[in-house]
């Protein structure tokens, strides 16, 4: 196991997570200045954690998702779902069904999320539909 580095500062995770709702720029001045970002966790209270790219699926942000992907974040069901992953949501959804139903941050449902994703994640969306008999 890795040395385990200093806890990052708090009001830096929260403020990368609130920037990756919708602020592509900041996200990538914020990863540049420490890079261990890409996986940071906010509680917006009551246990509502969030990461960034959590943050970029739920809001249908593929440019964020992407950029943070590709600087170590960790793939998420929620993010492959926004992104149309539809291989990746079959095979979750395969081995663990009741994960349809298991909310999102702030309890947007992968329903939502496949939404969010746009014409890239219809299929995947028209897959959640067909599952919840939609």
């Amino acid at each position: 196991m890795a040395d385990n580095p200093e806890a990052l500062d708090p009001g830096l995770a929260r403020e990368f997570v609130a920037r990756a709702h919708t602020d592509l720029d900041r996200v990538k001045e914020l990863l540049a200045e420490q890079p261990r970002l890409a996986n940071a966790c906010w509680d917006w209270g009551g246990g509502d954690w969030e990461t960034g790219l959590g943050a970029a699926a739920h809001m249908g942000r593929r440019d964020i998702a992407t950029y943070l992907l590709d600087h170590g974040a960790r793939l998420d069901l929620f993010a492959a779902t926004m992104l149309g992953q539809l291989e990746i949501v079959r095979a979750a959804l395969t081995a663990y069904p009741a994960a349809l139903h298991t909310p999102g941050p702030h309890g947007i449902p992968l329903l939502a999320h496949a939404k969010a994703g746009g014409e890239e994640a219809a299929p995947v969306l028209a897959y959640l539909e067909s599952l919840a008999g939609a």
